[in-house]
């Protein structure tokens, strides 16, 4: 019987492995995670944190009891130290102190990624947080029972730290977002929807302190104040969430590394060794948008590439079909979604990319109730006509339209053929002349 070892039990990991067990009854497969739980939906934990649901119990999809029953052998908090990717073997350690030396026929290689650590004076203080696993969020939810923590500062204005921020204010802390960037969510969208979001962060009492550098924790064994290179603010908790890397430190001297340290992978999510795959956060992916390998850390991707993988691992051949990157976010009632690449991106790439935006109420306006604005830009190359990238905001909910943007990249679609697409119109739910069709036509 031929053996497979995953090493990573978390989304990617967790859709590999089930897809071995539901359809390749022939093969042994063995998994270890240095974690004691599996599949922990991590995008759900500011909602967790800001008590917009009852408790972390619908956070979990898998469990190792599952994959016990299915047949696999599970191995929790044991750390993979080595693999002799020559003779094929696998060297961990349990809790228990218990050494094993697994071989394997093929290896998937699914570790995820690491939290992004700066490099300053204080981190080591009681009360800097950072937000990734189970562990995370329950330890922060548990110092937050204690009444003296009020202030709240949140390093990094990406998705997660945008979420976040909201949930320490619904729980009445006073937040503090920081970034060195200009707005928030540079990574998926322009400017003019950025100052949206911004603009809804700060109605809601957030403090935004952008173009700030952080330089320093302070305090006496606790956190008391966080110092950045203009300012200083109190902070009684931070959480730092600058970003993620790949986790490859298995592998790094053994497997051919993309330029960001991922595993560099084929469309068969194959490394540089043909036994070893490599999917989720911890491997490369192909993005449509720019047709060209990237990294994009999604949980999403993870559960595609983690399919893929299973299936090649299993002789059953089968291709990625890329990625468009595609995202949503949803701060208090503001909704917002995203794909491919922004006009700002796509001009630092070389592109001679413009946009053509619009904006609408989603509704005829005969419709009086939740008949809510839309934003909508459309990002595309100017030369090829192909479209690059969409964004898109309101607070109503618009996020499934974004899936024909993402199909519409995947594709290579033009901008001027998406003029004329087959878009249905009732007044239930939108406009004869709807904001996708009128943004498309208004393209130069």
């Amino acid at each position: 019987m031929e053996r497979i070892v995953v090493i990573g039990a978390n989304h990617a990991g967790t859709a590999a492995i089930n897809t071995i067990l539901d359809n390749y009854k022939d093969k042994e497969v063995i998994i270890f995670d240095s974690n004691d739980n599996i599949s922990f939906l991590g995008c759900g934990m500011a909602l967790w944190i800001g008590n917009q649901i009852p408790s972390s119990e619908g956070l979990f999809y898998c469990s190792k009891e599952i994959f016990e029953q299915k047949g696999a052998k599970v191995y929790l908090e044991t750390i993979v130290y080595h693999i002799d990717f020559d003779k094929k073997l696998v060297f961990a350690t349990g809790k228990d102190g218990q050494n094993y030396q697994t071989p394997y026929d093929k290896l998937i290689l699914a570790t995820g990624s690491l939290p992004i650590a700066p490099t300053i004076e204080g981190t080591d203080l009681k009360n800097v947080q950072y937000v990734k696993l189970f562990q995370n969020a329950k330890e922060v939810i548990d110092k937050l029972q204690d009444g003296m923590i009020r202030n709240v500062v949140v390093v990094g204005a990406g998705y997660i730290g945008v979420e976040l921020a909201e949930a320490f204010n619904r729980i009445g802390k006073k937040v503090t977002l920081i970034d060195t960037a200009s707005t928030c969510l540079s990574g998926y969208y322009d400017r003019e929807f950025t100052d949206v979001m911004s603009k809804n962060l700060e109605s809601h009492g957030i403090k935004l302190a952008y173009e700030e550098t952080v330089t320093s924790i302070k305090g006496i064994g606790k956190v008391e104040k966080i110092v950045t290179d203009k300012h200083e603010y109190p902070a009684d908790m931070v959480v730092l969430g600058i970003g993620f890397k790949p986790n490859s430190q298995l592998g790094k001297d053994s497997l051919e590394l993309f330029k960001n340290g991922a595993y560099l992978v084929n469309e068969h999510q194959q490394t540089s060794q043909p036994d070893v795959y490599a999917i989720g956060d911890c491997a490369t992916v192909f993005d449509n948008a720019i047709q060209k390998t990237s990294y994009i850390a999604l949980a999403t991707n993870a559960v595609r590439s983690g399919i893929v993988a299973a299936h090649n691992a299993c002789e059953t051949p089968l291709k990625s079909i890329g990625v468009q990157g595609s995202n949503g976010i949803c701060i208090w009632d503001l909704k917002m979604v995203s794909t491919g690449i922004t006009l700002d991106k796509a001009k630092s790439l070389g592109y001679d990319a413009v946009a053509t935006d619009y904006e609408d109420t989603q509704k005829p306006d005969f419709i009086q109730h939740d008949n809510y604005k839309v934003k909508i830009r459309i990002v595309y190359d100017k030369k090829t006509r192909i479209i690059l990238g969409a964004q898109m905001c309101s607070e109503y909910d618009i996020s499934m339209a974004i899936h024909m943007f993402s199909l519409a990249i995947q594709e290579q679609v033009t901008i001027d053929k998406l003029k004329l697409t087959d878009i249905f119109f009732l007044p239930h739910f939108n406009k004869p002349y709807n904001y996708v069709t009128m943004a498309a036509l208004m393209a130069e």
